[in-house]
């Protein structure tokens, strides 16, 4: 009777584990996308003001929308499985194997400290850029407005509504610039939570098979010079860019 109770007992706690990767490896993939749409907000936004066409950057704004209601729901139930996950450490039952219970328990909770952090600052950074998009939409509009029902043709008017023009390109290739360079961070972030969990079977198994030890050390050292080598050619991609959009 006590073995089957444990047996049961076991199940159910695989089957929330297994649950907690499911929804950790989706949300993994929802966030990659969520932020190449982030990234994409801007320049589709300047497409759409350039083209006339409010139903397209309609249409993108509601896929945001959409995906961030999404993201909630299933940040919601990872935290939910968590939960439960740390309620079953404190039955009774599970105390022999208490250590490696908690082990594993804190591990699912810093994934979803990771999950939850980047998804709110994509977040945040979605709606600065969608003010910032509107904000730029409305002037464009009455300068439109503004030519279409004066009819001024002087040179003084086409000189300044030329000189809007460039200014308002330069910001779009500013933006430009920055959206490559926070989605290059956000990739490296999902990248470093990823190796962050396989780094910690990893030490798991170190720690049981020393002469793996070497190995891993050595592999910790590329790691850190092939960051700082990826790190050193985005900054000096992202002045080069600067510098060719100011001169």
């Amino acid at each position: 009777m006590s073995t089957t109770k444990m047996a049961t007992s076991s199940d159910y706690w695989e089957d929330l584990r297994k649950q907690a990767r499911q929804l950790e490896n989706e949300l993994d993939l929802k966030l990659v996308s969520f932020s190449k749409l982030c990234t994409s907000y801007s320049s589709g936004n300047q497409r759409t003001r350039d083209s006339r066409s409010d139903a397209t950057g309609s249409c993108h704004n509601n896929m945001l929308v959409a995906m961030t209601t999404e993201l909630e729901q299933l940040l919601s139930k990872l935290t939910a499985v968590n939960d439960k996950m740390a309620e079953y450490t404190n039955t009774p039952g599970s105390s022999s194997h208490n250590a490696a219970l908690m082990h594993t328990l804190q591990r699912h909770r810093d994934i979803l400290q990771d999950y939850t952090h980047e998804f709110h600052k994509t977040k945040t950074n979605f709606f600065s850029l969608r003010e910032r998009e509107d904000l730029l939409g409305s002037v464009h509009r009455d300068i439109e407005s503004y030519k279409s029902s004066s009819g001024v043709n002087n040179r003084r008017t086409e000189l300044f509504l030329k000189e809007h023009e460039h200014f308002r390109n330069s910001d779009s290739l500013i933006d430009n610039a920055i959206s490559i360079a926070m989605a290059t961070k956000e990739n490296i972030t999902f990248q470093r939570g990823m190796l962050k969990s396989i780094q910690t079977r990893v030490t798991t198994l170190a720690n049981r098979f020393p002469t793996i030890n070497s190995l891993i050390q050595k592999i910790n050292l590329r790691k850190r010079r092939d960051s700082l080598i990826l790190g050193g050619v985005i900054g000096v991609c992202t002045i080069l860019l600067l510098l060719y959009t100011f001169h």
